[in-house]
Order: C-alpha cells, then structure tokens, then sequence
C-alpha cells in the first residue's frame, strides 16, 4: 500500500508531463532550449516576489515569467544585442537576483534546494489543483493556438503573410511557458524543469509521424519518466526530481535505438 504522500508525487508529477510533453514539442521545434532555461531561472526571483507580495509563490513566478519574456522581446530589439547574449543576461540575472532576494529575507526560513532540485514528494492537495487547472487551463489555449503556432514555427514570414498574428501567438506561447515552470517547480525544481519540457520532447521526436502524434507521445513519455523516476528515489532513496529527469534520459537514450518509418521535424 502507498501512501498518500507518494500518491499525490504520482498524481503530481503525472499532471505536469501531460501539460510539458505537448508544450516541449514546441520549444524542440523552435529550437528554444536555452529561453527555457532563462524562463526557469527567473522563477527564483517570482517566488521571492511571491514572499515579499504575501501572494502564492505560484502567483509571483508567473509575473517575473512573463515579465522577463516582455524584456526579451524588447531587449532583442536593441542593436548590437544579439539572442543568446539577451538569454544569457537575463537568466544569470534572474536566478541571482532570486538568490540575493531570498538570503535578504532573514525572517523566512526557506527550503531552497527543494525550490532547486524539486520536492514533489512534498506536494499539497493545493499544489494538485494548480497543477491540474493551470494544466487544463494552457492545453485549452495551446489547443486553441496549435495550427497558428505551428505555421509560425514553420516559417514565421510566410505565416504573417497569410494572416497569422505572429507576436501575439507567440507571446501567448511564452505565458504558456510561465505557467508550466509555475506549477512545474514543485516536481523537478527551477534547475531541472526545462528538462521535462525537452527530454521527453527530443525522445518523441524519433517515433511521431505528426506533431500532433510527437505532442502525445511526449506526454505519454514524460509521464513514464515521472512514474519510473519516483519508483526508483522510492527503492533507491535519491533525490526525485533528478531521478525524474534521469529516468526521462534513459527513455530518451532507448528513442535513439533505429526505428522503421519517418521521423516527424
């Protein structure tokens, strides 16, 4: 028999690979490996915003998040800057910026390696409805966006030429992001989280003939590597989030064994 704590780690972790599986698709695609990285590291900031706000850290990560994708559009603009420059900048800065914030608050005592590396084993009946409505809330949306998205990562200029609004979609993807490293950060932590957008992405990637079967089997991956990873902290007692992602690495590592038919992207 398990026990509740487990049980909600499962339902936890579970309810965040079927949201990030679709949503990693994207970032593969787009190539966008290193803007998630950047989104994540600023969560460290949201949740010492949150703190200062009184507000749920939920809430303060989702800001900093879309306040940090705002400042990359327009930083990008700026001559002479070019994109992994603007990325490199505000990633280092967030997640220091969250650092220095949080060793200022004298008055908290704070676990900050679980908000690092991820303390699912310690999610709340609260943490579940985050998970579950912001999950249900950004695959509605991604639904809705999926074919304008989709032309815009195809060819952005070609997708503009047919109408498609190019920058609200994607800033519309970018909240999307926030929203999933927001409810994402309880499970593998601000460190790990772009791996659960990307590993079970890339592993899928190999065995889809659609992007629509690539977004399915990415989420059906990434809930696999959620269950086998928590299984195996659980016999082996080590950390769960990095063995959530390690699990994911395997199942990647086994996508790399030659398939027959096409592979999608």
């Amino acid at each position: 028999m398990l026990d509740d704590f487990f049980v909600r780690a499962i339902v936890a972790g579970v309810g965040v690979a079927l949201v990030a599986g679709p949503l990693g698709c994207f970032i593969v695609w787009r190539r966008m490996a290193y803007f998630g990285d950047t989104m994540s590291h600023s969560a460290l900031m949201g949740v010492a915003l949150g703190f200062l706000a009184g507000v749920d850290h939920t809430i303060g990560v989702i800001a900093t998040a879309v306040l940090v994708a705002v400042l990359l559009v327009l930083l990008q603009r700026v001559r002479g800057l070019s994109a992994d420059t603007v990325l490199g900048i505000l990633s280092h800065s967030a997640l220091s910026i969250g650092l220095v914030a949080i060793s200022l608050m004298t008055w908290l005592r704070l676990d900050l390696m679980g908000y690092l590396f991820g303390d699912v084993l310690a999610v709340r009946i609260v943490d579940l409805w985050w998970i579950y409505g912001g999950g249900a809330v950004v695959l509605a949306v991604l639904a809705a966006i999926w074919r304008p998205l989709l032309a815009v990562t195809v060819g952005e200029d070609l997708a503009r030429a047919e109408g498609v609004p190019a920058l609200p979609v994607q800033m519309a993807f970018m909240l999307l992001i926030a929203i999933v490293i927001a409810i994402a950060m309880k499970v593998v932590g601000i460190l790990l989280i772009t791996s659960l957008l990307i590993i079970p992405a890339a592993a899928a990637r190999r065995l889809a003939r659609t992007p629509e079967q690539m977004a399915a089997g990415a989420a059906a991956i990434g809930a696999v590597a959620v269950v086998a990873g928590l299984f195996s902290s659980l016999t082996l007692d080590t950390p769960s989030g990095p063995s959530i992602v390690v699990a994911a690495a395997l199942l990647f590592a086994v996508s790399l064994t030659p398939w027959p038919g096409p592979r999608q992207g």
